[in-house]
């Protein structure tokens, strides 16, 4: 590996930069943060900044590049802005256990009242209540790649029952992983609906008037996927009524205008999209792209690829 031709790395900050060690002698790091053209014509790997939007990828018209490697677990929008020829990369393996711990934050902090607890307190005011215990409950996951595994291995010590659903319907050792065309039945079975699908045509709006409906009542939803996998006037119309309680670390719009109404729902919980931003997710990414890296240098393929323009 040591007699392979240079390669060239751009990252997007100095963080990245830093985390990344231990990489071979000829490899270049240089920092690119793709808010203008690249200083150089050619760049082997190129990481764009996390959560800097798909617009930015247009200047890669502007570099030859062998790789890119995104920050990110979706990847929607991106093929059409990607120029052609590009190899694109998401970051699978960085985000999974971070989003998925807090989903289970958001679940427990939901199921037993701690908003409400945290406002008595601020008011100096000691207000014991009865919750929802996340024990014997049943959750019905929609959506099961990385992170929908990640979900449900972090559940199932809490004493619930899991049950699956993707978009095709498969078993495992687990057993059943019900398709798409089985939430019209499943969805009123559920006390807690966790939503971490990818963002395409099919999943737009899947969160709809007539999902809610289906929902029972005083039920959960969380949604961790993408703001607009969810009819954001369908979610106020149901939260409002206080039919069912709701989650959410992704908004459409996003981010959500100061004063939306469903900030002031009390049955409603918000965290501001920050499921990967975590301690872990510097170390993870340096990681993946030290192995991107590594594959290059010893000619193999680079693993994660989800697009080729």
């Amino acid at each position: 590996m040591t007699n392979s031709p240079p390669l060239s790395v751009s990252v997007p900050d100095e963080s990245l930069r830093a985390a990344l060690t231990d990489v071979p002698d000829n490899v270049e790091v240089i920092e690119w943060t793709m808010s203008g053209p690249a200083a150089v014509d050619t760049i082997d790997i190129v990481v764009p900044p996390y959560l800097g939007g798909t617009t930015m990828l247009a200047q890669l018209a502007t570099v030859k590049t062998r790789l890119v490697q995104s920050q990110m677990v979706g990847y929607d929008g991106v093929a059409e802005v990607l120029p052609p020829g590009v190899v694109y990369a998401n970051a699978a393996s960085v985000h999974e256990t971070s989003t998925a711990e807090l989903t289970l934050a958001l679940i427990l902090a939901s199921q037993r009242g701690i908003p409400d607890f945290v406002r008595y307190a601020s008011e100096g005011r000691w207000v014991p209540s009865w919750h929802e215990s996340l024990a014997d409950r049943n959750v019905l996951l929609i959506g099961y790649g990385g992170v929908g595994k990640a979900i449900e291995a972090r559940l199932l010590p809490f004493e619930v029952t899991v049950t699956r659903v993707a978009l095709r319907a498969r078993s495992d050792e687990r057993g059943e992983i019900h398709g798409f065309e089985s939430l019209h039945d499943l969805l009123p079975l559920a006390d807690i609906v966790v939503v971490v699908v990818p963002l395409t045509e099919k999943t737009t709006h899947l969160i709809d008037d007539s999902f809610l409906r289906r929902m029972r009542d005083d039920s959960l939803l969380v949604n961790v996927a993408r703001g607009s996998v969810a009819d954001t006037k369908a979610l106020l119309a149901h939260a409002s009524a206080g039919r069912i309680r709701v989650a959410l670390d992704v908004t459409d719009p996003e981010p959500l205008p100061e004063g939306h109404p469903l900030f002031s729902l009390a049955n409603v919980l918000i965290s501001p999209h920050v499921g990967g931003r975590s301690s872990a997710m510097l170390p993870r990414m340096a990681r993946l792209l030290r192995e991107q890296i590594v594959r290059m240098l010893a000619g193999d393929e680079p693993v994660n690829v989800v697009l080729r323009s």
